[in-house]
């Protein structure tokens, strides 16, 4: 196991398939097919290969594992690569969610098929490198460049108004990006490394940490998206293909998110508590106002969307409250968020597949015969509320105590988000799902296909797992969350300390 390459088998196996696929014609039924095939093959081949990372990795471990390095660029900046029990989980989220993608475009995509999924097999490769990559500057090649699959398939596959949302959603993650790149070259000269192990151990001055702070903040909060920079999402999902907004909701937006902790609490302690009580504010405005915006939504995927912004106010909530209740808890309701909002989009997209509309008004009563459909929506809607029993209740359960014992104030306002959550995910699954079936179209609809079957049960079955028993996540996470933090508090200690003494 240790002299197998493992983090860069995984990162670069779907780059094989990418290869396969342009040696070959995707015209005609059989082209189309081999190259479905082929597709699936790869994501399948690729998850299998990441579960020997859980596998290989030790829980009792806090440091970096499986770690590779060598010389990249001579000006010291290296190919470093290595997982942590934060990192790992990501990992094995992206190569889960992503054969589902495939097998979500089997019967929709109908044009330039072999493209299309060239475009996903890459984004898995430049999304998987953000959460192994363990040089500063690697990070940023692999981060920025998940820009532009997800531009190419928005803009080429989305509905009609796919060239605005998807120049929307470049330039919005574009300007917060230039910042970054600034903040990645004044810690290269401080510090005189872009090893993010060093730099981990590196302490900034305290007015450098709060200009670097703002930089990474303007990036990452636009990915994660953040109330008011969110504007993007609802227009990006909306004309998104299905599997298209499966892989934003359920991986990319945690790219923000996971660049907070590593980054910005990890390196920047010191801002990161002087920052907090605006983060507490954003987060807070973000789960009541987008909560409110969901209400008024008559579009399926616009509603989700905005539910979606919702849910990752807690996450940035979690992560600043800097205890290990709240990050333990931010880390798993970005793992169930990516596994729940990634299966509502799979549920939509089954239903516009047969429709080819997301009116919410189009629908109802699809109960009377498309009951097993009907029990997947519930089971993943009730996850979307928080219900207990399912793993969306873990984590913003965990993210309310952590933040409780911050600010009680925070805590109350977070909570009424979970009422805000029910009321607009339940007003959309009454009028889509019950009530009399009194429309023509939706008459001769049938039930969930074996491939439907294929992709939404195993996302049930994790869905109520996790939920259940959300041990096997907890113990991967809790020795890194435990350093992570501990290292915070220290660095706080150390400069209260330091102030005393100057005075």
């Amino acid at each position: 196991m240790t002299d197998w390459p493992i983090l860069s088998t995984v990162t670069f196996l779907p780059l094989v398939g990418v290869l396969l696929l342009l040696f070959m014609n995707g015209e005609g039924a059989n082209g189309r097919r081999n190259v479905l095939n082929i597709a699936l093959l790869t994501t399948v081949a690729t998850f299998v290969v990441s579960l020997f990372v859980w596998i290989g990795f030790d829980n009792s471990n806090a440091g970096f594992q499986m770690v590779e390095k060598h010389e990249w660029l001579t000006t010291g900046i290296s190919y470093h690569l290595g997982v942590d029990g934060i990192s790992m989980l990501f990992v094995i989220l992206t190569t889960f969610l992503m054969p589902f993608c495939v097998l979500a475009s089997w019967v929709s995509v109908e044009k330039r098929i072999k493209e299309y999924m060239i475009a996903f097999l890459l984004l898995e490769v430049v999304m998987v490198g953000v959460f192994v990559a363990l040089d500063i500057v690697l990070f940023y090649v692999f981060f920025e460049a998940t820009l532009i699959p997800m531009f190419v398939i928005i803009g080429v596959w989305g509905g009609k108004d796919r060239v605005y949302a998807s120049y929307k959603f470049f330039l919005y993650t574009l300007a917060g990006s230039v910042l970054t790149m600034l903040a990645i070259m004044a810690m290269y000269w401080q510090a005189g490394t872009t090893d993010m192990t060093e730099l981990l151990k590196f302490g900034f001055p305290a007015g450098m940490q709060t200009w670097l702070w703002l930089a990474f903040f303007a990036a990452f909060s636009v990915k994660m998206p953040m109330w008011p920079v969110h504007t993007w999402l609802p227009d990006a999902h909306v004309q998104a293909p299905t599997a298209g907004s499966v892989i934003l909701a359920g991986v990319m937006l945690k790219l923000g998110g996971y660049g907070f902790v590593r980054f910005s609490l990890s390196m920047l302690p010191l801002a990161s508590e002087h920052f907090a009580p605006f983060v507490f504010t954003l987060s807070v405005l973000a789960i009541i106002y987008t909560s409110l915006v969901a209400l008024m939504q008559d579009d399926i995927k616009k509603l989700i969307a905005y539910s979606s912004v919702a849910h990752m106010g807690y996450v940035t909530m979690g992560i600043f409250a800097a205890n290990t209740q709240g990050l333990q808890g931010a880390i798993f309701q970005m793992l169930s968020h990516g596994i729940v909002s990634g299966a509502l989009f799979l549920c939509v997209g089954v239903v516009y597949d047969r429709l080819h509309t997301r009116e919410i008004s189009a629908y109802g009563g699809l109960v009377n015969n498309m009951p097993k459909y009907a029990v997947a929506m519930m089971i993943f809607t009730m996850a979307n509320v928080g219900l207990p029993g399912t793993s969306g209740f873990v984590g913003e359960f965990l993210t309310i105590i952590g933040v409780f014992r911050v600010n009680t104030w925070v805590a109350l306002f977070a909570a009424t988000g979970v009422i805000l959550s029910a009321s607009y995910a339940l007003w959309l699954y009454r009028r889509v799902i019950f009530g009399a079936l009194e429309k023509e179209s939706l008459k001769v609809l049938l039930d969930l296909s074996g491939r439907e079957k294929l992709i939404l049960y195993p996302l049930v079955v994790l869905t109520i797992f996790f939920g259940v028993y959300p041990a096997p996540v907890f113990d991967a996470t809790a020795a890194s969350v435990d350093l992570v933090v501990n290292n915070y508090t220290a660095a706080l200690q150390a400069a209260k300390n330091l102030a005393l003494n100057v005075q």
